[in-house]
């Protein structure tokens, strides 16, 4: 029983994320942007480094992200009476 609850500390304990771990995740997540979408700018004619540039990587990112979010399977119900629907989608 001792050893149960000694590895649920333990895992509990190394789940926690520290403010440094968190802002070197979401920095490599910008590197990765920047490596990804940094020479589709460019070949689009934004200067590198650019307050342009990094709103195209910024905007080619997000496109990417909801392209890649939004497939997943939904379920529309409806219901009521004509002239009266009320719908609802999951």
């Amino acid at each position: 029983m001792h050893r149960y609850f000694l590895f649920l500390l333990i895992l509990l304990s190394t789940g926690c994320a520290t403010q440094a771990d968190r802002a070197a995740q979401m920095q490599r997540e910008v590197d990765d942007m920047i490596a990804v979408y940094g020479p589709a700018c460019e070949k689009l004619g934004y200067a590198n480094g650019s307050d342009l540039w990094r709103n195209c990587v910024l905007r080619l990112n997000t496109k990417e992200t909801i392209a890649r979010y939004s497939t997943a399977q939904t379920t529309t119900t409806c219901f009521g009476h004509r002239g009266f629907f009320h719908c609802s989608t999951f």
